[in-house]
């Protein structure tokens, strides 16, 4: 069932076009391969058959970021062989997410002691050891030095090693994956993520099986300019390890990029059973966290689509979250964006501001950034809705959050927050009839958001900055001045409805027939699943 808005914006269409608009199609959930296939790795190491088996098994699901199997894995090596070294490397490297969020206490401290246990153990070869050499220099200190500068140290340990063994293909894959780690979040340019990607691609061909190989080529490239090199490895990843609900789910970080909603949803449809597929207790409310994770996406595509039914079917089986078999960051974000976004797309703002934070059994407190996205929905929907006093303890409680996580020095999250504290505010200026504040407010959140990028843990944000600009642009009777923040926003949140609509009518305003014909045409092909990048294009 489409969404009214999306019915209001075909009508229009229809003023300016003929075009017929085709039924949907639907793209169901494939069958998965029985076998276990991860993609194949090679790394050899001096321990015995027994482990080395395992060890490989458990390198292989690394490189898909399969956490607490790869821990158990590299244990059952170690259990095998008690002389492997290597094993004990593994189960450190386990607890160590290098584009996740930094180590909690409890991984920190298990890391840890399995990196010390690496080293004590010891190593029967010079390569080896400089194995367990380089996650200990992550691990070291942790106490007192910060997170960026023991993932930097980890970095420059394995960039030594690809140049003492030019010939070991795993210490450059995973020198790649630490460039991308110990990226600048406002490096426009992109230069470590570029580093990364061409030592990468060098192995795309020669070892086409290899899943760290494509995994981190979508990672290294998981921009709005950078992010249609991507798509060959997208499109062969979840194919190279359909074991992993992760390698599943990854090439839809690439198709969100670029609009490309179709598929979007088929990979983590897919992603999403293959989580609930691997959880050993099948219970309503109780979800892997792969599933949560490919679920917002999920719902993020079928809003774009105007699938408002199917985001909504996704929405209440959120809200019986009870537990998740990995209860990390990414399942207290999707627990609370999922509600947000489907208020906040629809422009419900009534319901968006009566929102409250997500069920107890998530600890809120270690995930703040998360719990902020509840707030900016409440300030958000208050705002435009006229429930002032709502607005106003939102913004107020997401200047608390922002001041929380620069105290704990999370620079990057802070800024995310500030980003809808800001936007939160500007919408109460226009509320309370303060006009030029507003699009003070909100420009500064555009400018602000522009200067960092999304990170993995979302398909994007709630409500893009500069698409909101260009609304209160389009709201206060400016709509060429609101045609060109729509336009920007495109180029960085491509093909999404409420970006495409608002040009064509900021467009049909402004009186630029052209235009206006062009984005009411993108609009259709969002109902046909005809969605392509092209279509965001200026």
């Amino acid at each position: 069932m489409r969404s009214s808005r999306f019915i209001l914006a075909l009508a229009l269409f229809g003023a300016f076009s003929t075009q017929p608009v085709r039924g949907q199609h639907e793209h169901h959930a494939h069958e998965h391969a029985k076998p276990e296939k991860l993609g194949k790795v090679d790394f050899p190491t001096s321990c015995n058959a027994a482990a080395q088996e395992r060890f490989i098994r458990g390198v292989a699901l690394l490189h898909s970021f399969w956490y607490p199997e790869a821990a158990r894995t590299f244990q059952s090596a170690a259990e095998a062989d008690p002389q492997c070294g290597m094993a004990w490397w593994g189960v450190a490297m386990s607890y160590y997410h290098p584009l996740w969020a930094p180590p909690n206490s409890e991984e920190l401290k298990a890391g840890s002691e399995a990196a010390a246990k690496a080293k004590s153990i010891g190593a029967k070869t010079a390569r080896e050891r400089d194995y367990v050499a380089a996650i200990n220099a992550f691990y070291r200190d942790h106490d007192k030095v910060e997170h960026p500068q023991r993932a930097r140290a980890l970095e420059q340990a394995l960039e030594r090693m690809t140049r003492a063994y030019p010939q070991d293909q795993e210490a450059k894959v995973f020198y790649a994956l630490a460039l991308n780690s110990t990226a600048s979040p406002t490096d426009k340019t992109y230069a470590n993520q570029k580093k990364g990607a061409e030592i990468l691609n060098r192995f795309f061909e020669s070892s086409p099986d290899h899943p760290g190989v494509a995994h981190y080529i979508i990672h290294s490239y998981d921009y709005p300019a950078l992010a249609h090199l991507a798509l060959p490895a997208a499109r062969v990843y979840a194919k190279i390890a359909p074991s992993s609900a992760h390698a599943l789910h990854m090439p839809s970080h690439i198709f969100v990029r670029l609009g490309l909603w179709d598929e979007t949803v088929a990979s983590n449809i897919d992603s999403a059973n293959a989580g609930r597929a691997s959880l050993k207790e099948q219970k309503s409310g109780h979800f892997s966290w792969d599933e949560l994770h490919a679920m917002d996406y999920m719902a993020y595509a079928w809003l774009q689509r105007g699938e408002d039914a199917k985001a909504k079917d996704l929405l209440e089986k959120v809200s019986r979250y009870e537990s998740a078999d990995v209860p990390n960051f990414a399942v207290g974000y999707a627990v609370a964006a999922i509600p947000a976004r489907y208020a906040l797309e629809r422009r419900d703002w009534a319901t968006a501001a009566k929102l409250e934070v997500g069920p107890p059994a998530i600890a809120w407190s270690k995930f703040s950034y998360a719990e902020a996205l509840t707030h900016f929905a409440r300030g958000m929907g208050g705002a435009r809705s006229g429930d002032l006093e709502t607005a106003r303890a939102a913004v107020a409680r997401l200047d608390a959050i922002r001041g929380e996580l620069e105290s704990q020095k999370n620079t990057y999250w802070a800024g995310q927050v500030e980003i809808q504290r800001l936007a939160a505010a500007g919408w109460l200026a226009r509320a309370e009839g303060k006009d030029k504040e507003a699009v003070s407010l909100l420009r500064q959140a555009a400018d602000l958001e522009d200067s960092t990028d999304k990170h993995p843990v979302t398909p994007g944000s709630l409500l893009p900055a500069r698409e909101m600009l260009a609304d209160l642009l389009l709201e206060l009777g400016k709509p060429a001045k609101a045609l060109v923040e729509y336009e920007t926003s495109l180029t960085s949140a491509a093909n999404r409805f409420n970006s495409l609509s608002g040009a064509a009518r900021a467009a049909q305003l402004s009186g630029d027939r052209e235009k206006a014909m062009k984005y009411y045409a993108g609009v259709a092909k969002l109902v046909n699943g005809e969605g392509t990048a092209a279509v965001a294009s200026r």
